[in-house]
């Protein structure tokens, strides 16, 4: 049974809790390394592969993550649905910390980075639609997902990518939420537009771990923030196991 969904883990979801893994496999691209092997095993019944986004020990900074060799090796071997689990923290009212947001549009604030395979070496240059950068199908999946494991999901946000790997300043926030922004990370992109290019579905569950800086008119705690991680991250894995049986027929 060959998956085509793969779950990008970020920070905090370095491994798939109640995978049976059944074999491991460094991928070659031509983009060099992908942050760690690829993990092929079932999962409640369902076949699916597994990335950690930052590498097993979390060693990969998010400006230092190689996206192009991370999604052209999913792409290699048959992935055509992604979701990706990463850690924000929340600027709009509604992102408190513990909720779980399914983003539905992106502002980028990145820079640096390689973001596209048409680049003329060697693939034609090739400008892709993006204006609605994340799946419909996949977003409703986790949304009923949510319902069905009572996990509170908020529908729609738009997720801002910084550079990092440091957090933000208060007045970089406040600028983020007048331009529209309500939860900000620093992963989204390019591995969004990436997977897109290679016309593979994706999605976001994006687990508030804090308040952004200066809501609330205060400073990040960095030990808070620490332990929101893994109660947040336990809520993702619940949320995609009741997906399952609809993100692997999508």
């Amino acid at each position: 049974m060959s998956a085509e969904l793969a779950i990008i883990g970020g920070t905090g979801l370095t491994s798939m809790e109640g995978l049976a893994i059944v074999r491991r496999e460094m991928i070659k691209t031509p983009y060099g390394s992908p942050s760690g092997p690829m993990i092929f095993g079932e999962l409640d019944g369902h076949a699916v592969t597994f990335l950690a986004r930052h590498g097993h020990k979390h060693s990969i900074p998010p400006h230092r993550i190689n996206y192009r060799a991370n999604i052209w090796a999913l792409h290699s071997v048959g992935i055509r649905r992604v979701v990706a689990v990463g850690a924000v923290g929340g600027i709009a009212p509604e992102c408190t910390t513990g909720a779980i947001v399914v983003p539905n549009q992106i502002i980028d604030y990145s820079h640096s980075r390689e973001g596209t395979f048409f680049d003329g070496k060697p693939h034609d240059v090739h400008h892709i639609d993006f204006s609605f950068p994340y799946d419909e199908q996949l977003r409703a999946a986790l949304l009923a997902a949510g319902k069905v494991a009572n996990i509170d999901t908020l529908d729609g946000g738009v997720y801002g990518v910084t550079q990092g790997p440091r957090l933000e300043t208060a007045a970089e926030i406040r600028r983020m939420s007048a331009d529209g922004c309500t939860i900000v990370g620093m992963t989204a992109m390019p591995e969004a537009s990436l997977a897109r290019e290679l016309d593979i579905s994706y999605a976001s569950c994006a687990v508030v771990v804090n308040p952004a800086a200066g809501v609330g008119n205060k400073s990040i705690d960095p030990a808070q923030l620490q332990a929101a991680i893994p109660t947040g991250m336990e809520k993702a894995r619940t949320l995609i196991a009741a997906a399952l049986p609809s993100l692997a027929a999508s």
